[in-house]
């Protein structure tokens, strides 16, 4: 069981933003968790309600306060994601409510994001599709960032189903232009039929994980399992988005998938084996692991006839 040291007792002083973080680290190193000084800093800052840069200028903590800070560092030496004890995760430009059920956005989904909102800018009234949506991290930074486009999230699980919806309607207050929330199964193979030959860009982080990979305990015991495993080989789900993907788009359009770190050459090689696609790249991500693979759909439906089936881009 995890000991924190005691904060001055009332009438004695209270506890210094400074004094309280560094004890906070020295507990989360000590767990295991890491980088051990930033997450103390977001939790004294959220318990503070400052943001983390102004933590020096901040109040000393109550006794409350102080107390809800040695509590939330307990849950986070547990290996409980510091996104479900402040029930926000950033994303690009946003701040999303997340919580058990579905999956924590990552920063190196981003990436992805936007490549898909270049892709998009500067076309009239660009239609762009986000799957296995999840919160509606990849969906709302689009619809954010391009407030002329009509973007369309599709999601199957009913308790990601209510988060994506609650963040949806959250951006919609806020002043961006409202997403339309689809639950379906990425893997149909009528799913937006109606849609078929419009999509302009479409995006998606699926489950890709292979189930016999041990994953962090921040992933296992909170991530549903379903949005992070993909079969023995990870790629169960990938590959019918691959065959959705190429009836849905139009000639020219865009598409995006991230994969493990282990699919740098297979998510690609089903790209160029399915022969609808042109410009197959893979992309690595900040740290230069393989991340996510890119294409447009060819107007032929036929393989490029000369030069190396696909690129790499280290963006």
């Amino acid at each position: 069981m995890t000991t924190l040291p005691q904060h001055p007792p009332e009438g004695t002083g209270r506890l210094r933003p400074s004094a309280a973080v560094a004890r906070a680290a020295r507990v989360l190193a000590a767990a295991g968790v890491g980088p051990a000084r930033a997450e103390a800093e977001l939790l004294a800052a959220y318990v503070l309600a400052v943001p983390r840069g102004q933590l020096a200028l901040a109040d000393d903590l109550t006794d409350d306060q102080a107390d809800r800070l040695d509590e939330l560092v307990r849950r986070r030496a547990t290996r409980e994601p510091l996104q479900h004890l402040t029930g926000l995760a950033g994303f690009r430009h946003l701040e999303l409510v997340v919580g058990p059920g579905v999956f924590v956005p990552r920063p190196e989904t981003e990436l992805l994001a936007g490549w898909g909102v270049e892709q998009a800018r500067g076309l009239p009234d660009p239609l762009v599709v986000d799957l296995c949506s999840g919160s509606g991290a990849i969906a709302l930074a689009v619809a954010q960032e391009l407030p002329g486009a009509r973007v369309i999230a599709v999601e199957r699980s009913p308790a990601a189903l209510s988060w994506l919806r609650r963040n949806a309607a959250e951006r919609a207050a806020a002043g961006d232009r409202p997403i339309e929330v689809v639950e379906a199964d990425v893997t149909a193979p009528d799913l937006l039929a109606d849609l078929v030959g419009r999509v302009d860009v479409l995006l998606c982080n699926p489950p890709y994980v292979p189930v016999d990979v041990v994953v962090p305990p921040e992933v296992a015991g909170h991530d549903p399992a379903e949005a992070v495993f993909g079969g023995a080989d990870g790629l169960a789900v990938i590959r019918p988005v691959i065959t959705r993907a190429a009836a849905l788009l139009r000639p020219g359009g865009g598409f995006a998938v991230e994969h493990d770190d282990t699919h740098g050459a297979a998510v690609p090689g089903l790209l160029a084996a399915d022969g609808r696609f042109a410009d197959v790249t893979e992309h690595l991500d900040l740290t230069g692991r393989p991340r996510y693979a890119t294409a447009s759909r060819r107007a032929d439906g036929q393989h490029a006839t000369a030069g190396p089936a696909w690129q790499t881009d280290s963006s």
